[in-house]
């Protein structure tokens, strides 16, 4: 994966983070700032949205795969392709990018 790819994934996954973060501190702000005389305990607290999960493009799932061909691992990337019933990455169904990509960042380490 190229280092501006790879960047690009790192900032995407800590901005998710970042607004799960801001979400919890705005409850727990919510939660404490209530007290008996304020009429804003009588409301109930709002449930706050799950983050939107930004969807895995293929050009990020074949940048992670391309990688790991170039590092030696072809063999172990064609297996991960037939286990998601393909024979190529276009033939697989986006819906399983997120486990394609996160058994393919494995490849290697162990």
């Amino acid at each position: 994966m190229s280092k501006m790819s790879e960047l690009s994934l790192a900032v995407t996954e800590l901005k998710r983070c970042g607004e799960a973060l801001i979400g919890i501190s705005d409850s727990l702000v919510g939660l404490f700032s209530n007290n008996e005389d304020s009429p804003a305990a009588d409301r109930p607290i709002a449930d706050t949205p799950e983050p939107k999960e930004n969807p895995i493009t293929l050009e990020a799932v074949r940048a992670v795969l391309a990688e790991k061909s170039r590092a030696g691992h072809t063999a172990e990337v064609r297996e991960l392709l037939e286990k998601h019933g393909a024979g190529k990455l276009s033939e697989i169904d986006p819906s399983e990018y997120s486990v394609l990509l996160s058994e393919a960042e494995v490849l290697g380490n162990g």
